[in-house]
């Protein structure tokens, strides 16, 4: 691979050719760059994880383009995340579902959830409609380094060890998306990052949304 690529239609086709083909593809996202497999491959996630060389134990987050792809991946729909979702997606808020049984154990980490999110980010959803279905949007960085913000960056670190660097421009970096999930019927914050916690709890409490699901 000679370098980054320009987003644009044919790029993006081969970006898709890649990631159905089990490849890997950084991608800019509303956070940081980060690093697209499918996450129904198995093996694909097996060189994900050995790109990032990321432990084994720790579980990828992936990115859908809306309500409509979440039952891909997630089991069961808690009852606090749809007025969640109404409030903050598209947005850096990452909700931990239920996981399909079928999902590969590379994804959940043997966790039996799944991390889940829409990006507002149109060069992201662009690459989710090129694939057809959702992607891994794991942090383009080596386990425990910073993640890059530049599609300069993402090639620096990986260079020929991904397939494809696909440039956006830079992204905001600083925190990553905010995680959540349902512990004991009541909302439980895994990581703080650019949606406040306390900005969560006040949706559910005091807005009222139609389900995205309905």
């Amino acid at each position: 691979m000679s370098g980054p690529v320009a987003i644009t239609a044919a790029t993006l086709r081969r970006a898709a050719t890649i990631v159905r083909g089990g490849g890997v593809v950084a991608f800019p996202t509303e956070t940081y760059y980060g690093l697209a497999v499918d996450p129904f491959q198995p093996l694909a996630l097996e060189r994900l994880f050995l790109v990032k060389q990321r432990p084994a134990d720790l579980p990828i987050l992936v990115l859908v383009s809306g309500a409509e792809q979440v039952g891909l991946l997630a089991a069961g729909v808690p009852s606090l995340f749809p007025p969640l979702m109404r409030c903050f997606w598209p947005g850096p808020l990452t909700l931990v579902w239920p996981a399909r049984a079928d999902l590969p154990a590379r994804l959940t980490g043997n966790t039996g959830t799944v991390g889940v999110r829409q990006s507002p980010l149109a060069a992201a959803n662009q690459l989710i409609a090129a694939c057809g279905g959702p992607l891994t949007a794991t942090s383009a960085n080596l386990s425990g380094q910073p993640p890059a913000v530049t599609a300069a960056e993402a090639f620096a670190i990986f260079g020929d060890a991904v397939d494809l660097v696909l440039d956006g421009g830079a992204t905001p970096g600083g925190q990553g998306s905010t995680l959540v999930g349902v512990r004991a019927g009541r909302l439980h914050c895994l990581r703080e990052g650019v949606v406040p916690f306390a900005a969560v709890q006040a949706c559910v409490f005091s807005c009222t949304y139609p389900s995205p699901f309905s």
